[in-house]
């Protein structure tokens, strides 16, 4: 059974302007570097050519990747998000009890994630931390660099 990938409308344009980039522009220019290759002579003893070929290759296979995400994709509207509980897509104001500064951070697919936009993924520990809960609890997260303890203040979509 292939893996459903939950986005937003935003997440999903762009995998759609990425894969349309990857088979117009990207095509293209390995097209060209393997052309420029052929034309040196001998391809058994071209290194260009191979790596050429092995670029197309892995090309090919990302957009292989991409394409079968977007056919499993779904697209969640704000609409769709219960604000009762932290899920993806929900948007978290967190108090650190530890540090006493508070963050918010809106819950997304690991694909979506961008932490300078304030994008986590539900799979990071922060993020599978949060889901579930609701306002007014404490959760102790486990991160690599020890354990974060938050309180939730508010969740909004």
């Amino acid at each position: 059974m292939a893996e459903i990938y939950y986005l937003t409308k935003e997440g999903y344009d762009k995998l759609v302007q990425e894969l349309h980039d990857l088979k117009t522009k990207e095509r293209a220019k390995i097209a060209a570097a393997i052309a420029e290759a052929r034309e040196k002579g001998d391809l058994s003893e071209n290194a260009e050519y191979d790596a050429a070929k092995e670029a197309q290759g892995l090309l090919e296979l990302k957009i292989s990747k991409l394409e079968e995400m977007l056919i499993n994709s779904r697209i969640l509207s704000d609409e769709e998000i219960d604000t009762s509980k932290v899920y993806i897509l929900s948007t978290v104001k967190l108090k650190n009890l530890i540090k006493g500064d508070t963050v918010t951070y809106t819950l997304v697919s690991q694909k979506e994630a961008n932490l300078k936009e304030g994008k986590i993924s539900v799979e990071s520990p922060i993020g599978n931390g949060l889901l579930g809960k609701v306002v007014g609890d404490v959760v102790e997260i486990k991160v690599p660099a020890g354990t974060l303890k938050f309180e939730i203040l508010e969740i909004t979509r």
